[in-house]
């Protein structure tokens, strides 16, 4: 497993290099199945396709529903089939951006395999680790799936128009990850109504401006 991890990361830096140098903000996407990782990628497209390049890779065990769904949109995506691994991992990003026109691109979000565990082992060469977190999947989360939370750089709590019809926590949440990691970054809001967006646009838009403007 230290080989497989090692020779990951040697190829992870080459795709950070890579991407460093065409400028590209890289997002790694990570979540359970049905947090929302998709609708939450669509609504980010749409309050930010006027002003940045945008294009997606979409990691999944089968099928290209989500790939499709982001291509109706008029967005490059690029599917990556795992055929039953639970994770993406930087090699298969390496094949993926070869079909995309990285100079066209400010921002890539990169829709990782829906788990809680595997993903937070492979680097892919992102700029930045976001993890979804859905009001229906309860607040103890953080405490079963540690290191996920402690990876990532921002945290999305999606689905809170859905807070009072479950016994979810936002507080005790908060009081978790923070003891996980001081500096997480905790973003409450909905794919559905909208609420919240605001302040996830402003965290993304904080890192594409510098990258943006040099293009």
């Amino acid at each position: 497993m230290q080989h497989v991890l090692a020779a990951n990361e040697n190829l992870a830096e080459e795709n950070d290099a890579l991407f460093k140098d065409k400028n590209v903000t890289v997002i790694n996407l990570m979540a359970s199945p049905g947090a929302g990782k998709t609708s939450f990628i669509l609504r980010t497209i749409a309050a930010l396709r006027d002003s940045y390049g945008i294009a997606v890779i979409e990691g999944d065990l089968a099928s290209k529903v989500d790939a499709e769904k982001i291509k109706e949109q008029g967005i490059p995506s690029i599917q990556i089939n795992t055929g039953g691994g639970c994770h993406l991992e930087a090699s298969m990003i390496r094949q993926a951006v070869e079909h995309l026109d990285l100079d066209a691109i400010d921002l890539l979000i990169i829709e990782n395999v829906g788990n809680l565990v595997c993903p937070a082992d492979f680097t892919l060469g992102e700029s930045a680790r976001a993890v979804i977190l859905s009001v229906p999947e309860g607040d103890d989360k953080p405490l079963k799936y540690p290191f996920i939370f402690k990876s990532s750089d921002v945290l999305i709590v999606n689905k809170v128009d859905m807070l009072e019809l479950t016994d979810f926590n936002m507080e005790r949440l908060r009081e978790v990850v923070h003891g996980l990691k001081p500096d997480m970054r905790i973003v409450p809001l909905s794919c559905r109504t909208g609420d919240g967006f605001a302040e996830w646009l402003a965290w993304i838009q904080e890192r594409l401006t510098d990258n943006h403007s040099q293009k």
